[in-house]
């Protein structure tokens, strides 16, 4: 009987090597703010106020939870993020995390800001991917309108073409690059929208390897199905197929939207329901690897572990290329550091963008970490355990 893979991710010294005393001790603060739910909310309420009445409370935000989460205001701020994380095997993935744009010229800004980070992926062994969201450069409203098949005006066809043409301008310059791009999720109301885009992306763009990656949230009831049917029409039209799992981040949004509207949610009912999703979905992308390349972003322990397992019994390398795990910068360097000194091939998302800008990504995080059942709690753990590991053996 073969061995299973030796990995494990209890291992904190691995896991907060790259982490000063101080920057341990504000994640310290950090989570524990978050794990308690009523401070988290009294805190974001405090500086979603703070912010609207334009007190200064930048400076506050840059010196915790931004320094914490986002790499910089800008590329060139987040480089010692990047070699930091690249000295113990991490990469990078540059996450432009302003949102909320509604103009064009926000869409074109976005755009070329997004083949900033290719073009910088392009000259480091560290960033392997870029990677961007439609909302960036399209409107939702308009994505919804193309979703539900509604006629649209020639102003909106418009608009619609000039959506297409900068995916497409992003596309081209990843596959010219050779970096591969990863089209993220959202809201149900809007994906089927996104995933045609990124379909016909794939099929200019996928014709050597996957270059263009969609994203696929298991926690939605239709997704194993979607993942099978994508694959079928890679496989048909002769390219490969990339694949980002994710669980999902807009539970709550989408639940709710279902209720107010009176159609049944698209969300499993149970978290086994999704986590089994999940597990089923890394299976079959191992399972047709010849097809899909694939990037578990999880920071649930076991599936993690679970994608190795895969890996080892199809006799894959820990550095094959189809295989990527990924996790957000400032959350679970348990799992990534881990897996990086295993030789696995792991990847931090790094956000980036003016303070103010990335507000709404950085209160997605609390949300995501105190909903999350048990998330903060283990960070916190795992963190105080450290502590204590680097007073018992000092230096």
């Amino acid at each position: 009987m073969d061995a299973e893979p030796n990995i494990s991710f209890e291992d904190t010294a691995i896991a907060f090597k790259y982490k000063s005393k101080l920057a341990l001790r504000k994640a310290h603060f950090i989570f524990g703010l978050i794990n308690h739910p009523w401070m988290s909310a009294l805190a974001i309420a405090s500086v979603k106020l703070a912010l609207m009445l334009r007190l200064p409370v930048e400076g506050i935000i840059r010196s915790t939870v931004f320094s914490h989460f986002c790499g910089g205001e800008s590329i060139e701020e987040s480089e010692s993020t990047i070699n930091q994380l690249g000295k113990y095997g991490v990469h990078t993935i540059l996450d432009y995390s302003v949102e909320g744009e509604k103009s064009e010229a926000g869409f074109e800004a976005t755009m070329e800001e997004i083949i900033r980070t290719i073009e910088r992926a392009n000259l480091s062994r560290n960033i392997p991917f870029s990677v961007f969201k439609v909302t960036g450069v399209a409107s939702s409203e308009l994505l919804e309108k193309v979703q539900r098949k509604e006629k649209l005006s020639s102003e909106e066809s418009d608009a619609f073409n000039r959506v297409q043409q900068r995916v497409d301008k992003i596309c081209e310059r990843a596959h010219s690059c050779k970096i591969p791009v990863l089209v993220d999720a959202e809201e149900s109301w809007i994906q089927d929208a996104i995933d045609s885009i990124a379909y016909r992306m794939m099929e200019k763009y996928n014709n050597g390897r996957a270059i263009v990656f969609n994203t696929f949230q298991l926690y939605r009831t239709q997704t194993p199905r979607n993942l099978r049917d994508a694959y079928h029409n890679a496989t048909m039209h002769n390219y490969y197929l990339g694949a980002k799992l994710v669980r999902g981040a807009y539970m709550e949004k989408e639940r709710d939207r279902a209720d107010k509207l009176g159609y049944p949610s698209p969300i499993f009912t149970s978290k086994e329901d999704t986590d089994n999703a999940f597990n089923q979905a890394l299976a079959f992308c191992i399972d047709h690897k010849q097809r899909i390349s694939v990037m578990c972003g999880s920071h649930n322990e076991y599936s993690n572990y679970y994608l190795t397992v895969l890996m080892d019994k199809h006799g894959m390398s820990n550095k094959d290329e189809r295989v990527w795990f990924s996790q957000l910068l400032g959350m679970s360097d348990n799992i990534s550091f881990n897996l990086a000194a295993a030789g696995y091939n792991v990847a931090k998302y790094v956000p980036y963008g003016p303070v103010r800008s990335v507000m709404p990504y950085l209160f997605r995080r609390a949300d995501e970490n105190t909903s999350v059942a048990g998330q903060s709690s283990r960070e916190l753990t795992l963190i105080k355990k450290e502590m204590e590991r680097r007073r018992s053996s000092p230096g």
